[in-house]
């Protein structure tokens, strides 16, 4: 898997979950945070992202907006506009965002208003394996709509608005899938958007460096192999020690660091979701033994594997490097 598609997979847990609501002015409703990631697409109207520390930022047809960390914040059709409370339906996994905010057709406001209609949702991260990627970005991700600009967003946003506003057979598979992409597609604008020069550190510069993104997509794709600093390097063209330097520079560890640590954040996953030998788990993230694997876990945690996975709870006492 490549870097953003590997970090994803491993960090998102249960199902996304959104809704496309119809407003008519004056309306304006608050969303408290939640545990993971929200976001707002503008399908049609205007309306104002009112964050709870910060000025108001003014939405228009077709703009995106992430927030990474779920800040608490509202949509109003103006900024002053009275906010309510969301009302809120719980997802399979607890979310209340207000992502499963259902409105019948015009119930948010009055017929006679201005009429917005936004999409809206969340994903459920789990925090013991976050990855410093999503760290860098801001809390607000605002990617306004620009003609010919981000045509694969604006695609799978039309899709996904279709298939909440006519649920259709297979819609209960198609719109988590759809979601996914969005995601995606969201990071992947960020990320490509960010000035080439005077990015000389961040996840948005390691992305962009062609020596480090191969060495990242190694570790990614083969995280059992046993990796030297020189091998690494060579991937990118580059000599030991201007790799390490530049591969710590960007991505914030040094190479095997970060290898060690990527090996515990797939480790925990398989801990969590398989009943995997032990010794299979090792295995699959590169560790010859049960005994090896069990201390570096252990090192790494402070916990041993094996208490981690009967206690099915978060780690105790995570190091500084898996956090």
């Amino acid at each position: 898997m490549d870097v953003l598609s590997d970090v994803i997979a491993v960090m998102r847990v249960g199902r996304p979950v959104s809704a496309r609501v119809r407003r008519h002015a004056p309306w304006g409703r608050r969303y408290p945070p939640s545990p993971g990631a929200a976001f707002h697409v503008v399908l049609q109207g205007t309306c104002w992202l009112l964050p709870s520390d910060g000025a108001p930022i003014a939405l228009s047809p077709g703009d995106v907006v992430f927030l990474p960390r779920a800040i608490d914040h509202a949509l109003a059709d103006s900024p002053s506009s009275p906010l309510t409370e969301p009302f809120c339906i719980p997802s399979e996994d607890g979310l209340y965002f207000g992502q499963r905010e259902e409105f019948p057709p015009d119930a948010a406001g009055q017929d006679s208003g201005t009429p917005s209609v936004t999409l809206c949702g969340a994903y459920q991260f789990d925090a013991a394996l976050a990855h410093p990627l999503l760290n860098d970005l801001p809390e607000i991700v605002h990617l306004p709509a620009r003609v010919g600009h981000r045509p694969e967003l604006r695609a799978a946003v039309d899709l996904l608005g279709a298939e909440l506003e006519d649920a259709r057979i297979g819609a209960d598979a198609a719109v988590p899938a759809l979601l996914d992409v969005l995601l995606l597609y969201i990071l992947r604008a960020w990320f490509s958007d960010q000035p080439e020069q005077g990015t000389s550190t961040g996840w948005a510069a390691a992305l962009g460096d062609p020596a480090i993104i191969a060495a990242l997509s190694g570790i990614h794709r083969h995280p059992a192999r046993h990796w030297t600093v020189e091998e690494l390097g060579t991937r990118g063209g580059l000599s030991r020690t201007a790799f390490a330097r530049r591969f710590t520079a960007l991505v914030g560890r040094p190479p095997l660091t970060y290898l060690t640590w990527w090996r515990m954040i797939i480790a925990q996953r398989l801990l969590r979701d398989s009943d995997a030998p032990l010794s299979t788990v090792a295995r699959q993230v590169g560790y010859a033994s049960e005994f090896a694997f069990a201390n570096a876990f252990k090192r790494e945690y402070g916990i041993a594997p094996g208490k981690y996975r009967r206690q099915g709870g978060p780690l105790p006492n995570a190091s500084p490097a898996a956090r």
